[in-house]
């Protein structure tokens, strides 16, 4: 499966203590997955943070996947 997250996740060292986040915004994948796993659904991540969509979400899954299987490399800005 292809994985298309290297342009909506992003690593700033001064940004959220340099964790990936989502295009530059303060929400970080730890925040995504901790609302998915706390029951919410897309629709209302997307509800509550309307600067996010959906292939934010997908790419936050897709991230955390690559993660768990060692797969995962990001520059840096």
């Amino acid at each position: 499966m292809a994985r298309s997250y290297q342009n909506i996740i992003t690593l700033e060292a001064g940004k959220r203590g340099g964790k990936p986040c989502i295009r530059g915004l303060r929400i970080t994948v730890y925040d995504v997955l901790s609302w998915l796993a706390d029951g919410m659904t897309s629709a209302e991540i997307i509800e509550d943070f309307p600067e996010l969509n959906t292939d934010d979400i997908s790419a936050c899954l897709s991230f955390a996947a690559d993660r768990e299987h060692g797969l995962v490399s990001l520059k840096t800005s």
